[in-house]
């Protein structure tokens, strides 16, 4: 567990506020190794993109053997430590996803605090409570895992949504999580008083038309993630050049 330990530490110890962690997300091993090549420490996957990839819906709309195989080649494919969306963990007991991800050589994960089933959140005292079952599993095992909490009441449109991810992030943090990631708030107001309050590390999303990195970097963030964006992005290069190709244009010139 040697060189797992140290890839799990590189990438807890990348998350820095003010010069956040900028991870692009992955969706197979192709897009893995372009971004190990340019250059980034760490890969992160994308649920969304895996799963669309795949031929199913967002949020464990796919069976988790194959979200976590498709992850498993991401692992493989580079040697950066590489941190996985693991949804809301699959309704696993938390011993065999850590069982998992630390098996396909993963070193950190996402957790959502969305019940899939419902499109409820679950209560903060519960999620903390599987935060906890993670990092307890870990330990058990002698492995580390670096634990990225979502707190989802940005996208669930909680009346205070502030107020509840500070909560949420204080008491995730107790539990054992390594950073807070209130995916989705936009806001840059909202943004710095995340930063401020939450006693850790926070992730946050750029989304086209909103704060630059550097823009977030200068808020306190200290993980910024790309979700789907890049699949998306990839996929309307192929269809441009399918509809210029049909056109009876040139299909390399945009």
């Amino acid at each position: 567990m040697t060189d797992h330990n140290a890839n799990a530490a590189r990438l807890r110890e990348l998350h820095r506020p003010g010069e956040p962690l900028i991870l692009p997300n992955a969706w197979d091993a192709a897009s893995a190794t372009i971004l190990e090549e340019a250059g980034y420490p760490a890969v992160a996957t994308a649920s969304a993109a895996i799963a669309a990839m795949l031929g199913y819906p967002d949020h464990e709309g796919a069976p988790a053997d194959e979200m976590l195989a498709a992850a498993a080649r991401v692992v493989r494919a580079v040697r950066v430590p590489v941190t996985v969306d693991a949804e809301a963990g699959y309704g696993l007991p938390a011993a065999e996803l850590v069982e998992r991800l630390v098996t396909m050589g993963a070193v950190g994960c996402n957790l959502e605090d969305t019940d899939h089933k419902t499109g409820a959140l679950v209560p903060a005292a519960e999620q903390a409570e599987r935060i906890a079952a993670v990092r307890a599993a870990a330990e058990s095992a002698g492995t580390d895992l670096v634990i990225n909490a979502r707190a989802d009441v940005f996208v669930n449109k909680v009346a205070e949504p502030v107020a509840e991810a500070i909560e949420r992030g204080r008491l995730y943090l107790e539990a054992g999580a390594d950073c807070i990631y209130p995916i989705a708030v936009s806001a840059e107001d909202d943004i710095a008083v995340l930063a401020k309050e939450i006693p850790g590390p926070i992730n946050t999303n750029s989304f086209p038309g909103g704060a630059t990195p550097a823009r977030l970097a200068a808020l306190g963030v200290a993980r910024i993630s790309f979700g789907p964006m890049p699949y998306l992005m990839a996929l309307d290069t192929l269809k441009g050049m399918a509809n210029r190709l049909l056109a009876g244009d040139d299909p390399y010139t945009a």
